[in-house]
């Protein structure tokens, strides 16, 4: 909950703020919906829709419990999910591919109205200051890194952020438990959700010590553990780590997938024109993997450490922000979308000026990484190419931007503004 405090209105003037503020949300979903709409049928990226498609039609022939004898990289969220789409559309059993534009629907649409529960939950949270809480949803329902990922690509960053803005939502609203469970969906919807554990682990131990850590933790497992049991029996749990693990060792061991990041910057100006291994030995046994590692744990302790000092919403919320976009900057095997936590989480603290600042660049250079990433068309690659000066550039600011909101958590927001700079206990 955040606490706002509002300059005394006259009654009407009060009544037309508000209706202004419907009248823009209005507008907004209209918008994001016509967007959404265009966009839904398109072909995104065929390479992984085609692999989804199979993963339905598996799941619709060969029953929920065997779900995971395919090579499904995604938690058990999004089994169900996929269990569902097959129930309602027969015709993913017999598709190999994503060449319907029905079946491309329906794919898509879990993500797509994901994106209407982050602004929900953004409107949500920022709803003591009602203008920020206005502009914080329009954005989110506006902004191309969302309708991009989820309407465009058919990617599923939006559930796993939306379950973990839930988390904070009920976190700062003084339920940890719900918090902890909300968390626990997170992480079994996509493991790029992992990150989020670190900062809510030191926000549970600072609220409820050491009992109130193992309660939120004891908690998360017995989600996971209803989540998980239809699949035990065949093995499930098992195969999908077993799956994780050929992901990331066999199909993707590169430095960055397109990532503008640390390792996008050591692997653009390596002399190779192609992607670049992560196992490659540094000194001794060290690979760039295990550093990424060691410095990525290293900044996760930290984030830890402030949000543990500073028990409050806003640490928790930049803690949240900032381990997402630790992990994007410095860990390697990254895809491009991976920062989309980041820049969610920070739409919660737009009140405050320097955070808009903020928020505005990562948005802006996020965009354009997913964009020459994956370009919409041969035109837009022409214009933003992946390699080069750009992703050079990009990367350097993403480093940046990083750094800035590690520093951050250090920094004590003005006393005076806090009631309106961002979330808040209630």
């Amino acid at each position: 909950m955040i606490d706002g405090v509002a300059q005394p209105v006259s009654q009407s003037t009060g009544v037309s703020q508000a209706a202004r503020q419907v009248i823009a949300l209005t507008i907004a979903v209209i918008v994001a919906v016509v967007i959404r709409a265009l966009l839904l049928p398109g072909a995104g990226l065929p390479g992984d829709l085609d692999a989804f498609t199979q993963w339905v039609g598996h799941i619709a022939s060969n029953g929920l419990p065997n779900a995971y004898d395919e090579e499904l990289t995604f938690g058990p969220v999004m089994t169900y999910i996929w269990w569902v789409l097959g129930l309602v559309e027969p015709g993913f059993r017999t598709a190999t591919d994503s060449t319907d534009p029905d079946l491309r629907v329906l794919l898509k649409l879990p993500a797509v109205l994901a994106d209407f529960g982050l602004a929900a939950c953004v409107y949500w949270i920022l709803r003591a200051t009602p203008v920020w809480a206005v502009v914080g949803a329009v954005v989110v329902l506006l902004h191309p890194a969302t309708w991009y990922v989820s309407a465009w690509w058919g990617q599923y960053e939006s559930i796993y952020v939306l379950m973990a803005l839930l988390a904070v939502l009920f976190a700062i609203a003084g339920r940890d438990g719900l918090a902890a469970a909300a968390l626990a969906l997170a992480v079994l919807t996509k493991p790029q959700a992992v990150p989020f554990l670190i900062p809510f682990a030191a926000w549970f131990l600072a609220r409820g010590g050491l009992a109130g850590l193992i309660r939120a933790a004891a908690i998360g497992a017995g989600v996971a553990f209803v989540l998980w049991l239809p699949f035990l029996a065949s093995g499930g749990l098992a195969h999908y780590l077993g799956n994780l693990g050929e992901y990331q060792d066999d199909v993707y061991s590169i430095l960055s997938l397109r990532a503008w990041n640390f390792w996008w910057i050591v692997q653009d100006l390596a002399p190779v024109d192609e992607f670049v291994s992560d196992r490659v030995p540094i000194v001794g046994p060290v690979t760039f993997r295990l550093l990424a590692f060691a410095v990525t744990g290293l900044l996760a302790l930290y984030v830890a450490v402030r949000v543990w000092r500073a028990p409050e919403p806003r640490t928790l919320v930049l803690g949240v922000a900032t381990i997402s976009l630790v992990a994007f900057t410095f860990l390697t095997t990254m895809h491009e979308r991976y920062a989309f936590g980041a820049l969610l989480f920070l739409m919660l603290l737009i009140p405050e000026a320097r955070m808009r600042w903020l928020g505005a660049v990562l948005g802006v250079v996020f965009t354009l990484n997913l964009i020459a990433a994956a370009p919409a068309t041969s035109e837009l690659g022409r214009l933003l190419p992946i390699w080069g000066p750009l992703g050079l550039v990009g990367s350097v600011v993403m480093v940046a931007l990083t750094v800035i909101l590690l520093l951050e958590l250090r920094r004590e927001p003005d006393p005076g503004a806090e009631p309106q700079t961002g979330p808040s206990a209630p």
